[in-house]
């Protein structure tokens, strides 16, 4: 018998700071028991992605709209005013400065601790300019090793922006 996967579900200490779609989309999700992984390969989108439209920090395409409103129970033109090309993505207030939930109190740690040591072999690689974070993608893997030992993989990939002379 396999092990049903245990589902994301929206933290209560954020929902002011969210949407309002987003209190719907993860409950239709918990009902219908699908991971970010199932709507990822529904929408053909990564699973950071779609749990992105989710916590309105992306816009989803007219076909993302199609297939959500199918899979989860809702009319299209509902999901168009909340998460379609005619709204705006919120990005980055959805939780406090700094983090308090520890996995994102990590990876927030990951730059405070390494973010120089980054900055300086990236510049070294690549000259004077930034990752985008716009034309950008990720993916997060999970790994284990020899000894039965759990380990995450996050890729992230970025366009390079080359500072320019004005």
């Amino acid at each position: 018998m396999s092990e049903q996967p245990k589902l994301a579900t929206l933290d209560d200490s954020i929902i002011s700071r969210l949407p309002s779609h987003s209190k719907a989309l993860f409950a239709a999700k918990s009902r219908k028991k699908l991971t970010f992984a199932d709507l990822a390969q529904l929408l053909g989108r990564s699973e950071v992605a779609v749990a992105a439209i989710f916590y309105g920090q992306a816009t989803a395409s007219p076909e993302d709209i199609r297939i959500l409103a199918e899979t989860l129970g809702f009319y299209e033109e509902m999901l168009e005013e909340d998460i379609g090309s005619s709204t705006f993505p919120d990005r980055g207030r959805a939780g406090p400065m700094p983090p308090v939930e520890p996995l994102i109190y990590r990876l927030y740690e990951i730059v405070q601790n390494y973010g120089y040591a980054y900055k300086a072999v990236i510049n070294e690689k690549f000259g004077d300019g930034i990752m985008s974070a716009i034309a950008f993608s990720t993916t997060v893997d999970k790994e284990v090793d020899k000894d039965g030992v759990a380990w995450v993989n996050i890729k992230l990939r970025g366009k390079w922006l080359p500072f320019t002379r004005f």
